[in-house]
């Protein structure tokens, strides 16, 4: 088998970004699967006319769109977003075919592509949401502490996020969960800072983790930290980015954790909503923040998307015939 190669999950987080989820229209999916193998173009066209603007495309497609654009196997963890309902906190399953990440130094980038992307989509797929997001700070949450300060690197992040040969047939795949947080600022601002730093387990200022006595059961980094069976730490890669509109008085903060198997990412989100089984506290950041949205999605490698499989019920391709064998000389040399 050949190798393949991943989509740009792993690109370093950048000052802009937009988020598309889309779905796919009753009869969209042949142009659905025309598009895929032109997104690769499309997003080298628009990058060359700023190469140190570093725009880059990852695409995820669902459970229910996969079982109706392709033939064949599909990825061995792909399944819809799970509803949570906690006794206080709701995390919601909202629809989503397809999703489109992009991201870039510049807005410019970001927006050219995503509007070739829907002028594609048209008549195949309806966009239900879509969040521009962009660098506050020094990487800050719109709750302006630090985001992604845990997120692997190097190795440790290839591990935590690219598929393995355990699912050969889309080994160097990923999969990306979504949610869209809203926010309720005015709460959040009439807390000390010193209660918010015990809502996140971090000093605001410096970023430093709280100690252990410092933080409470329900801190943001304690009901998120999870274990394997041994004891091991399980890292998924956060490309978080705030969006809102002061005008609106919307302020939220786009979740999109990047793992190589769904199942973890799960685990830290049924903690934070439902509770975390070591003490049953959920998440307090849950007190001044509410999910409206939810999906998962497969991130397929470029390699996939370049040359997709055909519709469901495609007949298999007949073997190519040995080009040495032509005259059935080894048929003949065997008898």
């Amino acid at each position: 088998m050949q190798p393949s190669d991943p989509q740009a999950v792993l690109a370093p987080m950048t000052a802009a970004a937009v988020f598309m989820v889309a779905t796919i229209d009753d009869g969209g999916e042949d142009a659905i699967r025309e598009l895929l193998p032109d997104l690769a173009a499309l997003c080298r066209t628009v990058g060359s006319r700023s190469p140190d603007g570093r725009l880059t495309l990852v695409t995820g497609i669902g459970a229910e769109a996969w079982d109706r654009l392709f033939d064949g196997p599909r990825p061995a963890h792909l399944h819809p977003f799970v509803e949570l309902r906690g006794d206080v906190h709701h995390a919601p399953a909202t629809p989503g075919d397809l999703l489109f990440h992009i991201r870039a130094e510049r807005v410019d980038l970001c927006f050219e592509l995503a509007m070739l992307i829907t002028e594609r989509l048209a008549g195949a797929a309806t966009v239900v949401d879509e969040v521009h997001g962009f660098r506050y700070f020094d990487d800050r949450a719109m709750l302006a502490f630090v985001d992604g300060v845990e997120n692997p690197t190097g190795r440790a992040a290839v591990d935590a996020v690219l598929v393995a040969d355990d699912d050969p047939d889309f080994a160097g795949s990923s999969y990306v969960i979504v949610q869209k947080y809203l926010h309720d600022m005015d709460a959040w601002n009439a807390m000390a800072v010193e209660a918010q730093e015990v809502v996140i387990g971090r000093r605001k200022a410096s970023n430093l983790e709280l100690s252990d006595e410092e933080k409470a059961p329900g801190s943001h980094n304690v009901v998120t930290n999870i274990t394997d069976d041994d004891g091991n730490e399980l890292k998924i890669l956060r490309e978080n980015m705030p969006f809102g509109a002061p005008g609106r008085g919307e302020f939220g903060t786009y979740f999109i954790g990047y793992a190589a198997d769904p199942a973890v990412t799960g685990r830290m989100i049924e903690n934070m909503f439902v509770g975390d089984p070591r003490s049953g506290a959920t998440d307090l950041i849950l007190d001044v923040s509410t999910a409206v949205t939810g999906s998962l999605f497969a991130v397929p490698t470029a390699t996939f998307l370049d040359d997709p499989p055909g519709p469901p019920g495609t007949p298999a391709a007949a073997p190519e015939p040995d080009p040495d064998d032509s005259l059935g000389i080894g048929k003949l040399a065997a008898d």
